[in-house]
């Protein structure tokens, strides 16, 4: 369903100019992009969605030359930017400016403290608060073709238009509840640059199936993680056409020693092969040598006893408990591996800090000590004081 709310299509320097102006001293703002990344390394913005009550605009950046004034307005630590599922949007802003916008207020963050399913997306919060039905028609279109049509315009500016309204109403609720401080760190590190930065010798991690190498084939595996993404970053391309990830994860397994044994990999384009190939014959023999990186400390868990295992089940339902009194969802206070860890005596659980620890990690603590049990009275479950 569309909206009838007017809006502007922004493509001359003079109407963002003008249209930024009459944003300067909005406490809020909503954004969303459109954006394309099928064919390029680095996704490219192909549209800026931007709302106020009452006011509403699609700017078109193929269009301009110059963002600076909704840039501006992006980076002004006066005036909060709202998304839904930012975090693209965040990168967007930051491949093209190398900084983010700050501060944020992301709703899909937000809802789930207001009883909303985790992660829940866009279309369906609209539905639930707004009782919208959102077209879904232009979803997968290619939105850096030109002239855009009137309706994928308005399917662009709907998505912010209804995104003031999704805003104001948690906004006001979580306001009302006591519950927007509980936020702040989350925003906080959504709009943290490093969590943009994507360093190219942490690629490796992120390569399908390299977590089952080890020694001299993970050393190598590292290396061309490494080069891969410098490349791709270098030419603008995808990652995948620069060299797969099976391809990848096969050369570091073989680590052929000559241009012939490289190419009897699988996966391997000639142009690649002619361009590159003998360099990645001696990238695997240099880095064969190198002792690999090691993989990133994720925790021992320890095993728990049949007891423990149990006693966690407990806790996990007095989570369920405080989550329903509160109109919570349960994930949002707590999920097994942090029971688990509070079950064999880790006190510096996030459950006893902050807001988590007044509403449910008092409970847990006093369970745990046995000044507090589980009692079902006429059908319900119930904490009792021991």
């Amino acid at each position: 369903m569309n909206s009838d709310t007017p809006f502007d299509y922004i493509d001359t320097a003079a109407a963002l100019t003008d249209f930024c102006d009459k944003l300067a001293s909005a406490p809020w703002i909503a954004m969303d992009t459109e954006f394309l990344r099928e064919k390029t390394y680095y996704p490219k913005l192909c549209l800026l969605q931007v709302a106020t009550p009452g006011l509403a605009a699609c700017i078109d950046p193929l269009a301009l030359d110059d963002l600076t004034p909704i840039l501006d307005l992006l980076f002004n630590e006066n005036i909060i930017k709202v998304m839904h599922a930012g975090r693209q949007d965040m990168e967007i802003v930051y491949h093209l400016t190398g900084r983010v916008p700050a501060p944020v207020f992301d709703t899909q963050v937000a809802a789930p403290l207001l009883g909303y399913p985790d992660q829940v997306g866009y279309g369906n919060l609209v539905k639930t608060v707004l009782g919208i039905a959102l077209d879904k028609l232009h979803t997968r279109d290619d939105w850096s073709l030109r002239p855009l049509t009137p309706a994928q315009a308005r399917y662009a500016a709907d998505d912010v238009i209804y995104l003031v309204e999704i805003y104001q109403d948690l906004h006001k609720r979580l306001e009302e509840m006591g519950r927007l401080d509980w936020l702040a760190a989350d925003f906080r590190a959504l709009a943290d640059p490093a969590l943009y930065e994507n360093p190219p010798a942490q690629a490796w991690l992120k390569v399908k199936g390299g977590n089952r190498l080890r020694g001299a084939s993970l050393a190598v595996l590292q290396a061309l993680a490494e080069w891969r993404e410098h490349l791709s970053r270098e030419r603008d391309r995808p990652k995948g056409w620069t060299l797969r990830d099976d391809a990848m994860v096969d050369i570091a397994r073989h680590r052929p020693a000559s241009l012939d044994a490289l190419k009897r990999i699988r996966g391997l384009n000639e142009r690649l092969l002619e361009r590159s190939g003998n360099d990645l014959v001696e990238l695997v023999k240099a880095a064969a040598k190198n002792k690999p990186a090691p993989f990133p400390d994720k925790g021992v868990r320890t095993p728990l006893t049949a007891s423990q295992d149990a006693i966690v089940d407990t806790l996990m339902a007095l989570v369920r408990l405080s989550a329903a009194e509160n109109d919570l969802n349960p994930a949002v206070l707590a999920n097994r591996k942090q029971l688990e860890q509070l079950a064999l005596g880790n006190q510096d659980s996030p459950l006893l800090k902050g807001w988590c620890k007044s509403l449910v990690g008092d409970r847990l603590s006093a369970m745990l000590a046995g000044e507090v049990t589980l009692r079902v009275t006429d059908g319900k479950l119930q904490p009792v004081s021991c």
